[in-house]
């Protein structure tokens, strides 16, 4: 038997098969909005204050307004994960501008409600991933996005068909390049390690601001770990000691191989695993 989930929906949790959304939802129709997505650990949220700053930066680089303060989102994250007794999981929210009731490119009046939208997907063993011991092999994609990736919006169609790309090709992700150089995973920052320096690109409009990412560089710097923020080819990435990504959902992912070329021995490296184990240590600490 499906369990059925709670969800939430602009002021109301509801069972997931009675939630709706207006077809005229500019979500819906324009990719109008943003969305964050919040591990769970032991029922616990990560890393939440950093998810609801960038909320609030992605909706004023948007001019849409935040329709809850960021106590009000803790409050429903925590009832959503004990409504959905997520152990182990994400909570996923999206706001958009709202339903004005047609279809126009202008944006609505002011007096809009935004959609409020979240739910749960229960994750068992998320901060033990099988994968973090093997790592993942990654393809190089044409990076065709639009220029604004810092905005965490909902226009997620061209990373999926990158990442359905790397699928059809058997490897488990894609990094997308530009002008000869990596910007990022289809849903991830990317990094590479030479000569035990940590190396991933600075931070600007062309890659999204990770929570997670600022946390390990964080912490790689607390641990006395050089880090060097500039971008990088994938002919370095190939001939690199160790690779990685970094994610809410994945946290810190070994990378072995990149277009078919291992990265160093093609195992699993120290300083991935170190930071991973870092992360999550710290991070566990610091749980709301």
């Amino acid at each position: 038997m499906t369990t059925v989930r709670t969800v939430y929906v602009n002021g109301e949790f509801l069972p997931e098969d009675q939630a709706h959304v207006s077809i005229f939802d500019r979500g819906f129709l324009m990719a109008d909005g943003v969305y964050e997505v919040v591990s769970v650990l032991d029922g616990k949220l990560l890393d939440f204050a950093g998810h609801m700053a960038r909320l609030e930066r992605s909706l004023a680089e948007l001019q849409i307004p935040n329709p809850l303060s960021a106590e009000e989102y803790l409050a429903i994250h925590r009832d959503l994960v004990a409504r959905n007794e997520i152990t182990d999981g994400l909570v996923y929210l999206q706001v958009t501008r709202g339903n004005p009731g047609d279809r126009d490119f202008a944006y609505p009046s002011a007096d809009t409600p935004q959609t409020v939208v979240m739910f749960t997907q229960s994750k068992p063993g998320l901060a033990d991933a099988p994968a973090a011991r093997t790592g993942w092999k990654v393809i190089s994609v044409e990076d065709l996005r639009w220029h604004r990736r810092d905005i965490k919006t909902v226009q997620l169609l061209y990373p999926s068909m990158a990442k359905m790309e790397a699928k059809a090709r058997g490897v488990d992700d894609a990094w997308l390049v530009e002008d000869g150089k990596v910007t990022e995973g289809t849903s991830n920052n990317a990094y590479i390690v030479k000569d035990g320096k940590i190396i991933t690109r600075q931070l600007s409009q062309d890659i999204l601001h990770g929570i997670t990412r600022a946390a390990v560089l964080r912490f790689a710097r607390e641990a006395q770990m050089q880090v060097e923020e500039r971008s990088f080819t994938i002919e370095e990435a190939q001939s690199a000691d160790e690779a990685f990504v970094t994610s809410a959902s994945a946290f810190v992912m070994p990378v072995v191989e990149v277009d078919g070329q291992p990265v160093g021995t093609g195992q699993v490296g120290q300083v991935a695993t170190r930071l991973r184990e870092i992360y999550l240590e710290e991070s566990r600490k610091a749980v709301v």
